[in-house]
């Protein structure tokens, strides 16, 4: 009986070894961790559970900018993984990249898995498609700014939490009152150049960049020095004199701050969502990203913010069929309506956003709607479609360099603003020339 036993325990182990050996594995590297790690690695559990061909294995590389150059790395050591994690900032180096990549759109026609371009989101799918339509990456987690209100701050300070923060001469006054209030931290911000020039120039739909923001040629040069983003500059550098702003760092060092209940008002990613919900101690609102009434076209739409998923070149069919059905899956409104309603992330369909209406989530927790309909109000024009700029990961740094110096106090924002577009332009000439 015994031998019987540990003979049929032998056999079982054979053939589970033998399945798993069948199966086909896709590696995917990323940038997440902690609770979009988690969130992350369920998705991956439930597509693996949902079928015995592939095995999608997900492993962590470190930040955004980590990730991007590890996946460089291994396709110039032979070593990609199927599947990498790029932030929205990469794109056009990940274009350039002759050879590295093979194009989503090939890989779901060759794969066979359901795949209907037009079921994305026009302003989150223009972002990775070529101006034939083709989509080149997958959208996985975009997000848009907003500005998230602490109303106890506002009613602290004497304000009505409900006063009208559409614009930013409004914000302005409300910044105003704060500060008068005794409020100590009216405005901190996430990702200033992300926000308060990248987005800024989109919702007001002038150019950050010629060429459509280089989505219609290399030979893309700044233009985020005009009039719209050097008055909004030069606004905000007087509010960081005056103490009504206050510079936190260069990413999201202002979310602690926020969260702990230091700030009244913070510009950040709608993908803040989550960790405000889950932290904040106090009545939040969210609200739409406030505008300069009079400049622009304002409001015309905000970009997005996040990453894609790059199919790397170099595998075999059978591993390209795996990684179709996985982005297949990704994609299906069950799985997008859930990963809307736990991060913040917009979700990518169409129908996941009306999966997650039907469902009462944005009845339940108000402003989350928000993102979506900055999004999705107008049509995209050439201005504010996103951004397709060479080594554009470098040019932030210098336009977070030139903020700085404003609101230190050091430059005025037309001065700030004039060296970063002629540094930054520098940069661009490089990678034109290594990518003709």
């Amino acid at each position: 009986m015994k031998i019987r036993t540990l003979l049929g325990a032998f056999a079982s182990t054979i053939a589970l070894s033998s399945n798993a050996y069948a199966a086909t594995e896709i590696q995917w590297w990323h940038a997440f961790t902690g609770r979009l790690g988690e969130l992350l690695a369920e998705q991956i559990e439930e597509f693996n559970a949902s079928q015995s061909d592939f095995i999608v294995v997900g492993s962590h590389k470190g930040n955004y900018s980590e990730t991007l150059n590890a996946g460089i790395a291994a396709f110039r050591a032979g070593e990609q993984p199927q599947i990498l994690m790029v932030f929205e900032v990469g794109t056009a180096t990940m274009m350039a990249a002759k050879g590295a990549i093979k194009p989503v759109y090939e890989v779901m026609a060759e794969g066979g898995a359901p795949f209907d371009p037009d079921a994305y989101m026009g302003a989150v799918k223009g972002y990775y498609t070529t101006t034939d339509g083709d989509m080149l990456s997958l959208p996985y987690n975009s997000s848009t700014p907003v500005l998230y209100v602490n109303r106890d701050a506002f009613t602290a300070a004497g304000l009505d939490p409900d006063m009208d923060l559409s614009t930013w001469q409004n914000v302005g006054e409300a910044l105003d009152g704060l500060k008068a209030g005794g409020e100590d931290c009216p405005l901190v911000t996430a990702w200033q150049s992300w926000v308060h020039l990248e987005n800024l120039s989109a919702w007001h739909d002038v150019p950050f960049a010629t060429k459509e923001n280089g989505f219609a040629g290399l030979d893309t040069e700044l233009s985020l020095n005009g009039p719209v983003q050097v008055a909004h500059i030069e606004a905000m550098g007087q509010w960081a004199k005056d103490g009504k702003f206050i510079y936190t760092g260069r990413r999201n060092e202002g979310g602690a701050n926020f969260r702990a209940g230091e700030c009244a008002l913070f510009t950040e990613s709608s993908a803040g969502y989550a960790g405000v919900k889950a932290e904040a101690k106090f009545e939040f609102d969210i609200r739409s990203l406030p505008y300069w009434e009079g400049a622009g076209n304002a409001p015309q739409n905000t970009i997005i913010g996040g990453s894609s998923l790059w199919v790397m070149a170099g595998h075999d069919a059978e591993e390209y069929k795996g990684v179709s059905q996985f982005l297949s899956f990704l994609s299906s409104s069950d799985v997008q309506a859930k990963w809307h309603q736990n991060t913040g992330y917009l979700p990518i369909t169409t129908e996941a956003a009306e999966q997650t209406k039907a469902e009462g989530f944005y009845d339940a927790n108000p402003g989350t709607e928000i993102a979506g309909m900055q999004m999705t109000g107008k049509a995209p024009t050439g201005n504010s479609k996103g951004l397709r700029l060479g080594s554009f990961d470098q040019i932030r740094g210098i336009i977070d360099e030139e903020l700085e110096a404003v609101w230190a106090g050091d430059k005025d924002a037309q001065t700030a603003l004039d060296s970063a577009k002629e540094r930054g332009d520098a940069l661009l000439r490089r990678f034109e020339q290594a990518n003709r």
